[in-house]
Formats: C-alpha cells, sequence, structure tokens
C-alpha cells in the first residue's frame, strides 16, 4: 500500500515509560528480561512457535496468521552522509544542513507476501501509531490475522492505544534492534534515497519520504529479501 502523509498532528509526544502494559487488549505482554546465561533475543527466536500457536488459538480464531515487523524512523534536515561512488583521487563534497526541522516514517512490512504500510507523521505518540495500526490493519490479507513485532517504545503499547481486530501485538525485548527488519529497511531507503541531499522544507521531506517508501513498495523482491527471517517465517 502506497504511503500517506499526514502534516499535522497536534498530540505531544508521549511521556511513558517504554514497557508493555499487562492491560493492553491484544498484546502479549511485556518480552520476559534475559537471563544469565541466556541472551533475550535468542529467548524471543527459540519461543518464537509457542506464542504464535498461542497467538493463533487465542486471537485468530483459525484465520491464517501473517507476520508483520513495525518500527520508525526520523528523517530532517539534519540529514546523514553516506559512501559514494567517485573518481578514485577525487575528493567529493556533500551537502549538510544545520536546520532542524522533521518527520517520521511509520513503516511496517509483512516479508512473507512483500508487502508493506506506511504514514509519513509529524511525531511519534500514542495518536500516531492508532493511524498507523488502522492503515496496516487495511492491509492485512482479508480474513487473515496479523502479528505484529515491535518494539517497546511507550507509544507503541500504551494502554490508551485502539488496535484493529486483526492485530496482534507482539513486543519485541528491549535493545535488541537486530531482531526488527525494519531497522534494516530504514539503511536501505537512507542509503538509497534520502541521504546525502538538504531539504528545502518541511514539505520537501515529507514528498521525500513519500517517495522513497513508495520506491520501497513497488520492489516487494527487496523487502522479502530483507525482511525474511527464519527464526519467524519457517513455520
Amino acid at each position: 500500500m502506497g504511503v500517506r502523509r499526514i502534516p499535522h498532528l497536534d498530540q505531544q509526544a508521549d511521556a511513558e515509560p517504554r514497557i508493555a502494559r499487562p492491560w493492553v487488549p491484544q498484546a502479549v505482554g511485556p518480552a520476559a528480561a534475559p537471563r544469565p546465561g541466556r541472551r533475550g533475543a535468542r529467548g524471543v527466536q527459540k519461543n518464537f512457535a509457542k506464542s504464535l500457536a498461542e497467538i493463533a488459538e487465542r486471537d485468530a480464531a483459525g484465520k491464517p496468521i501473517e507476520i508483520w515487523f513495525q518500527d520508525e524512523a526520523r528523517i530532517g534536515q539534519k540529514n546523514k552522509i553516506t559512501r559514494r561512488w567517485a573518481r578514485r583521487g577525487t575528493r567529493p563534497a556533500a551537502p549538510h544542513d544545520q536546520r532542524t526541522r522533521s518527520a517520521y516514517i511509520f513503516g511496517a512490512i509483512c516479508p512473507a507476501r512483500g508487502s508493506a504500510a506506511g504514514l509519513i507523521l509529524p511525531r511519534c505518540n500514542t495518536a500516531a501509531m492508532a493511524l498507523h495500526l488502522a492503515e496496516i490493519s487495511q492491509t492485512v490479507t482479508p480474513g487473515a490475522h496479523a502479528i505484529l513485532l515491535l518494539d517497546q517504545a511507550g507509544w507503541h503499547l500504551s494502554a490508551r492505544l485502539d488496535i484493529p481486530a486483526n492485530i496482534t501485538l507482539l513486543p519485541l525485548p528491549p535493545k535488541s534492534p537486530e531482531l526488527n527488519p525494519v531497522e534494516n529497511i530504514w539503511q536501505f531507503i537512507r542509503d538509497n534515497w534520502i541521504s546525502n541531499r538538504v531539504f528545502r522544507s518541511y514539505d520537501d521531506i515529507l514528498d521525500h519520504c513519500c517517495y522513497a517508501w513508495n520506491k520501497l513498495v513497488d520492489q516487494p523482491w527487496t523487502i522479502m529479501s530483507i525482511g525474511l527471517r527464519d527464526w519467524a517465517h519457517r513455520f
């Protein structure tokens, strides 16, 4: 699904703790803290099949399951400089802006389908996350149920978050970005379409974010190549 830009969202960013709330509907509780000698990431990978079965029995009611991953990326005028091809012996210049306007790409991918759902929003908070969940819900295959893996940011697991009926949230352990392939999607987008440029205005940021995300959506093979993980897709 192509990305939409939402230029104004008046609510301020949430100041909630980065933990899952046990009363959040359709969310598996907080990821277990890693025990000595056992990494949290390893625990998620090892127990994923069990979590999948529990969610399928409790929430999916026999519906097909889709595995989705979600994250946000801040794109702003203080842009990143990345490597570029250049003639040997030359020292090419790259622009670097000192202004501070920015926006966020809320992105989610379903690697097995090569599909994605995104929104461009001015800040990260519960209201913005609710909008993104609604967007993901519309992209899930009709009749299927999505398990959405995401980090434990406060706006991801707020008790005030409205979660669509066809989505169950599965929080990842703290400090485990390697478990979320959307982190690699951000790197791909920055390297190919976002970095090494100066944004003229806030609207210019929105336009480039939309362009970059829609280019990704047009390449389902790229989403599959970057996003598929053996531990999450072998079942």
